[in-house]
């Protein structure tokens, strides 16, 4: 995850039919993860309304439309396609695995020329492999460190730009009976995001300038041993052990007033306004090990993926409805409904001109020179979810943060190894 709020769970289809025709199939389906949290805030309004837009225009064309949960949309696709019964679209974290099996359409296949040309270009080449686009980015977001400004106020805390600042911060809110000083979620739900935020800021990271891994590399465990020794040792990140704390729980505490400190991105921003929560933003604060001479560490950034799987009969059907989609008002229409990023030029423009969102812009300063996961390693999406179950363990108060790491790797390298 992108980038993107948890789930409430299994919706279903949203619009169904079925049939064909000699020329071509009549009704796409589309598998895409639940965004919302509750049946109002849900994306099933959004697909009915953009679906029924699309038949209209588009008569004798029909879309069936599947939700899953966050946690199970990845499975759920895989297992989809295993069975020979892959959707024509889905929306999800990863795209790369399908496409070295040869099982997705290039971008230039179903895209209009305009279309391809116009999304963003950390994102395009993400979502590239050997410089042929098959990850379609749909939205994104950035992250960055947000505190409570009361909270801080109350401890006599200064907002941190290093990690011995973010300590002695998270030490002041302890004193004050903050019941999360520093929330640390590395739960199974999105660990990957909080493990590669803090890997940037120490100079690391989840692989190399050649692409290749560096899950164990000295830099990622100087970094789990220092929040194990400094922020988890000293009870710094709250009652919950953070291996069982997921990023929806983490996200509610902070809501609640009862987080000092949690990265976030723009949608968790918005709901802290609407509750009156006061917030202070920054970039992650950096390890004191880094000189002055280096260059800041990147953001981390997420994106979710749409991706077009080859059927027969399908290619026209399929075009349309994606040329459809990444029109500016469709796009921007799930952006802003969820506070997130829109990913081409256009859209972006747009929701900066129509001011939908003034806090967005410092997102989209970090987006810009983030650094994404290594979305377009056909291994990524059964690395992440090696990853997403047992970076947590790197912090246990028995763990050794190295081996931890070094079994992570291991388990990489087994996913990257041909069969």
């Amino acid at each position: 995850m992108t980038a993107s709020v948890a789930a409430f769970g299994l919706l279903g289809s949203l619009v169904t039919a079925c049939g064909s025709s000699e020329d071509g199939r009549t009704t796409l389906r589309l598998v895409a993860p639940e965004y919302g949290t509750s049946p109002s805030t849900g994306s099933k309004a959004y697909w009915d309304r953009l679906t029924t837009a699309f038949t209209a225009a588009h008569p004798g064309k029909k879309v069936e439309v599947t939700l899953y949960p966050w946690a199970e949309v990845d499975r759920e696709v895989t297992r989809m396609v295993q069975e020979g019964d892959a959707p024509d679209v889905a929306l999800l974290g990863a795209y790369s695995d399908f496409a070295a099996q040869d099982r997705l359409y290039p971008a230039s296949e179903v895209l209009s020329i305009r279309t391809e040309a116009n999304f963003l270009p950390p994102l395009v080449e993400a979502g590239s492999v050997d410089t042929v686009l098959y990850g379609l980015p749909f939205v994104a977001s950035s992250r960055l460190l947000f505190y409570n400004k009361e909270l801080f106020e109350k401890a006599g805390a200064k907002p941190p730009k290093t990690w011995s600042e973010l300590k002695k911060a998270a030490g002041a809110l302890r004193t004050a009976g903050v019941p999360y000083p520093y929330a640390l979620p590395l739960g199974p739900e999105e660990a990957h995001a909080e493990a590669l935020i803090w890997e940037l800021s120490n100079g690391g990271g989840y692989t190399d300038v050649r692409g290749e891994y560096t899950l164990a590399s000295d830099r990622n465990t100087q970094t789990f041993r220092w929040i194990k020794d400094n922020l988890v040792g000293p009870g710094l990140t709250g009652p919950v052990p953070p291996a069982e704390l997921n990023r929806e729980d983490a996200f509610a505490a902070f809501l609640r007033g009862d987080v000092g400190m949690v990265n976030g991105y723009p949608s968790l921003l918005h709901e802290a306004t609407e509750k009156g929560v006061k917030v202070g933003t920054l970039r992650m604060p950096v390890s004191d090990t880094l000189s002055d001479e280096e260059t800041p560490p990147p953001a981390a950034g997420v994106a979710d993926w749409m991706m077009a799987f080859r059927h027969d009969g399908n290619r026209e059907l399929v075009s349309s409805f994606l040329n459809f989609v990444y029109q500016d008002r469709n796009l921007n229409e799930f952006a802003e409904r969820y506070h997130l990023l829109p990913s081409t030029v256009s859209a972006t423009q747009v929701s900066q001109d129509a001011a939908a969102d003034p806090d967005a812009e410092q997102f989209l300063i970090a987006l810009r020179g983030a650094q994404l996961y290594p979305v377009n390693e056909p291994s990524w999406l059964q690395v992440s979810d090696t990853i997403k179950r047992n970076i947590g363990k790197a912090v246990a108060p028995s763990a050794d943060p190295k081996a931890v790491l070094e079994q992570i790797a291991q388990q990489a390298r087994e996913a990257t190894e041909p069969e």
